[in-house]
């Protein structure tokens, strides 16, 4: 059975000021998407679930998936706010997204075999998504999950702050812990972020970091089941609250449930956080194409 590939692609895309998940960067008009599903199915993927809101769901089929649709198996998760709840009262001034790990949890029914996660705004390259799709067909447990590490500066962006999870490894590359780290920039003093106390910390800037790219078994929906109701109860109430993937895997290693294999790589890596990044993510793939990386058409359009 191929592995699926997973692309979350509900975030609301308030930095970036629209619906970044569909916004052009080919030379035909293509997403990144587009770019990470012909990935995708190169690297042997069988299957791709999107998870989207429902507000956007026709013109993301439209614009996007109604290209490859003929191509792969496609389907549908919606992370909407009473998700997968349960008992739990969703406080009535909560309007954003639970997170990342909630976004995973709406698939619960749907995926069934080992599968990797991307995010939609960001560009990951064939070789790196063929790095996970080698691990996930040569797993052996139900707790053997892998990410894909990529060099903290080759991931920032020029326009604004970033959250990043940093990487601790042993000598085998399996990762001990991992932080969820927000407002990285260069700065003139170096890489910085801003911790949970509010304080500026410095950053080397060639730490491993999590760009969600990450490999697990279906095993992994009942531990994200269990730590989202204990998110809920110690966090529901808190307008602005989300469990992250890089939080759900931490609490999996420091608890002895889950090993994790970090990948690294030196691929290019480029995402559209702000909407200026969107220039640089087009200026990329216009180059990729000269090179010969991509056809200039991917779907025939």
């Amino acid at each position: 059975m191929k592995p699926t590939l997973l692309v979350l692609a509900a975030g609301l895309g308030t930095r970036y000021g629209g619906l970044k998940q569909i916004d052009a960067v080919g030379p035909r008009g293509q997403t990144i998407i587009d770019y990470s599903i012909y990935d995708g199915i190169r690297a042997g993927f069988g299957k791709m679930v999107f998870v989207i809101r429902r507000y956007f769901e026709e013109a993301f089929r439209e614009k996007v998936s109604s290209k490859f649709d003929r191509s792969v198996e496609t389907v549908y998760a919606y992370q909407e706010l009473d998700a997968c709840l349960g008992d739990f009262k969703r406080p009535a001034e909560r309007t954003k997204p639970w997170g990342t790990g909630h976004a995973i949890l709406v698939c619960r029914d749907l995926i069934h075999e080992p599968f990797a996660v991307v995010n939609a705004d960001d560009y990951y390259g064939v070789r790196s998504l063929q790095t996970i799709v080698d691990f996930l067909n040569h797993s052996q447990r139900a707790s053997d999950y892998a990410m894909v590490g990529y060099v903290l500066r080759n991931t920032l962006s020029e326009h604004g702050g970033v959250s990043r999870g940093v990487c601790q490894c042993d000598e085998q590359m399996f990762l001990k812990s991992i932080v969820e780290c927000k407002k990285i920039e260069r700065t003139a003093n170096g890489v910085q972020y801003v911790d949970g106390d509010g304080k500026v910390r410095a950053l080397a800037g060639d730490e491993s970091v999590s760009m969600n790219l990450w490999g697990f078994q279906p095993s992994i929906f009942c531990d994200i089941q269990s730590q989202f109701e204990r998110f809920l109860r110690d966090h529901g109430g808190e307008p602005k609250a989300e469990m992250y993937i890089p939080s759900v895997v931490d609490a999996l290693i420091s608890g002895g449930k889950a090993k994790v294999r970090v990948l690294p790589t030196h691929d290019t890596w480029f995402g559209v956080t702000y909407r200026q990044d969107r220039d640089v993510a087009t200026q990329c793939i216009h180059k990729l194409t000269a090179a010969g990386v991509y056809p200039e058409r991917l779907w025939g359009q």
